[in-house]
């Protein structure tokens, strides 16, 4: 949701670089952000100060470890070590719970459960893509407040159990926890999600199509050229961006099985090989 028309250039221009040159990218867009301000805060007209709230009360818990104390800290390298298996695909989908209307805030109490269905539903991530359409390589919780360890642990357990299949089998232990002691002002506790989900490749698809489309036309072209872009930027942005749609994909569709009949095969070769020199 953007009245930039140039939005699908440099969205394929930013991703080139970051894909390259950054370490942890959260992606949050506009799309989301109205929807969630629609839909779940029953705003009638969002401005973009709505907007940056949601933003900085997910940022913020990204980084509470960081400024204050708890009983399980974890901090961005941390969070880069447990959340990256492969250095290309650190594109993130942050999430943040407790969210509701204003006017219901008095009436709702949370709990560690309420707290955990509400980060792992996909009407609170801050990405326009449903996690349900892919698979979680790594997630982070991060939590806030006064709460029990032994619970939140319990909580987790269960996400992972009802929906292994939304979770990667291959990578064990995928999901990691941060507990901070200190709520953010307003609530007695919170939590922020960030999800390592292959279904982040339904926006980067978006935007190459749009992209594509314009740039067959070249379309808008002359106002990058004539600032000393080059045209092969572009195709190699593009290039880029599909190359990475492709490796999320191929790690959605990745199973043990596929691991273990590659292995065999290379043993049965091995053997083979063995026999055959004597």
């Amino acid at each position: 949701v953007s009245d930039v028309v140039l939005e699908p250039y440099n969205a394929t221009l930013s991703v080139h670089q970051l894909v390259e040159n950054t370490d942890e990218t959260f992606c949050i867009d506009n799309e989301a952000l109205y929807d969630i301000c629609f839909r779940t805060l029953k705003l009638t007209n969002p401005n973009y100060g709505d907007l940056n709230h949601l933003v900085s009360m997910t940022m913020s818990g990204v980084t509470t470890c960081l400024r204050f104390p708890g009983q399980l800290n974890a901090d961005l390298r941390k969070l880069a070590v447990n959340m990256v298996p492969f250095p290309r695909l650190h594109f993130f989908i942050p999430g943040f719970a407790p969210l509701f209307a204003r006017g219901a805030a008095a009436y709702r109490a949370v709990t560690v459960g309420e707290l955990t269905q509400q980060v792992f539903d996909a009407k609170n991530m801050m990405a326009a893509c449903d996690p349900r359409h892919g698979r979680y390589l790594t997630v982070a919780v991060m939590f806030r407040g006064i709460m029990s360890m032994r619970e939140v642990d319990n909580q987790m357990f269960n996400v992972q159990d009802k929906n292994s299949s939304y979770f990667v089998e291959w990578i064990p232990n995928n999901v990691k926890t941060a507990v901070c002691d200190i709520p953010p002002r307003g609530l007695k506790m919170s939590a922020t999600f960030i999800g390592n989900s292959t279904a982040i490749q339904e926006i980067f698809k978006r935007i190459s199509e749009q992209f594509t489309a314009m740039f067959r036309r070249k379309a808008f072209l002359h106002w990058y050229t004539g600032e000393g872009m080059d045209e092969m930027e572009f195709t190699e942005a593009e290039s880029n961006m599909n190359d990475l749609v492709s490796e999320y994909q191929q790690y959605q569709d990745a199973t043990v099985e596929d691991e273990g009949e590659y292995d065999e095969g290379d043993s049965h070769e091995y053997q083979n090989q063995i026999e055959a020199e004597y």
